[in-house]
């Protein structure tokens, strides 16, 4: 058994990281109400806009909006890997990377790269992917415009031809214990779904050409914000969660730790008891 001194400097580490950890939940717990209100209000704004442009580019006829929806031989994959600056947020940057491998194995190795967005990303996928970009100082000040300039470098890659694919792979928000991986293309847009005669019971002014021309590069930069705004929240609320369980095993051992000192304790006294008890015996003697 370790000695009572061992003991009582175990008990202060614990609980040093048992206040450190409940700080952070703490602080995670204020992030989140933000990020998540934040995410809540624009998904149905992205996903009614989406649903516009998929009608509206499925009615046109020729060629008006080829360079968004051009389905080419896929060659080469441009994935989006969104993950967190920071660590301590339970699986949420480990279970993207996985993903991006898995992406990676289907594709081929050497047919994928990587933009990063996210300290996590970078350094995860820097070794064994070819990462064409760092865009993790997007976080430091996370707003539209900000996100809106990564969308518009991922297009004109995309317009360029030098990636066939663009997809985004993020952990998308569902509440503070729960965050789904999901991977989502980005480009070329994909084909709407159902029937697309929808389109013809709206009154377009100036032009339904003008208009999807105009729309198509604010919908692609509302889809990758959505998508960095839920990597965000869902970090947050992935390290509320684990540090809410860190805090809850702190004091867990703290307890245990305290009881082995009151054990130990106890077991001191009795020895030195016995001991005073002994010698006197042998002094009477």
């Amino acid at each position: 058994m370790a000695n009572l001194k061992e003991i009582r400097s175990r008990i202060t580490s614990v609980s040093s990281t048992m206040q450190i950890t409940s700080a952070m939940k703490m602080v995670s717990a204020a992030k989140l109400k933000k990020a998540q209100d934040a995410i809540t209000a624009m998904r149905p704004y992205s996903e009614k806009l989406t649903e516009l442009i998929q009608g509206l580019s499925a009615s046109l006829e020729g060629d008006v909006a080829a360079k968004y929806t051009t389905q080419r031989e896929v060659k080469k994959v441009l994935v989006v890997a969104i993950t967190s600056n920071r660590g301590l947020c339970g699986a949420l940057n480990s279970n993207v990377l996985k993903q991006v491998k898995v992406l990676s194995e289907k594709y081929g190795h050497d047919n994928v790269g990587v933009f990063a967005i996210g300290k996590k990303a970078n350094d995860g996928l820097h070794k064994t992917n070819f990462v064409i970009a760092n865009r993790s100082d997007v976080f430091d000040d996370l707003t539209f415009e900000n996100v809106a300039q990564i969308a518009e470098s991922l297009t004109h890659l995309f317009m360029d031809g030098e990636y066939d694919k663009i997809e985004l792979v993020y952990n998308q928000f569902k509440n503070a214990a729960t965050q789904v991986v999901v991977t989502e293309q980005f480009l070329p847009l994909a084909p709407i779904q159902g029937d697309a005669s929808t389109a013809a019971d709206y009154i377009f002014e100036p032009s339904k050409v003008e208009i999807v021309m105009e729309l198509i590069p604010k919908s692609l930069k509302t889809q990758l914000y959505k998508a960095v705004r839920d990597s965000f929240a869902a970090e947050h609320g992935a390290r509320m969660t684990a540090m809410h369980k860190a805090t809850d095993n702190a004091t867990e051992l703290r307890n245990q730790l305290k009881l082995t000192y009151n054990k130990a304790r106890q077991a001191a006294i009795t020895g030195e008891i016995l001991e005073i008890v002994g010698g006197a015996e042998a002094l009477n003697s």
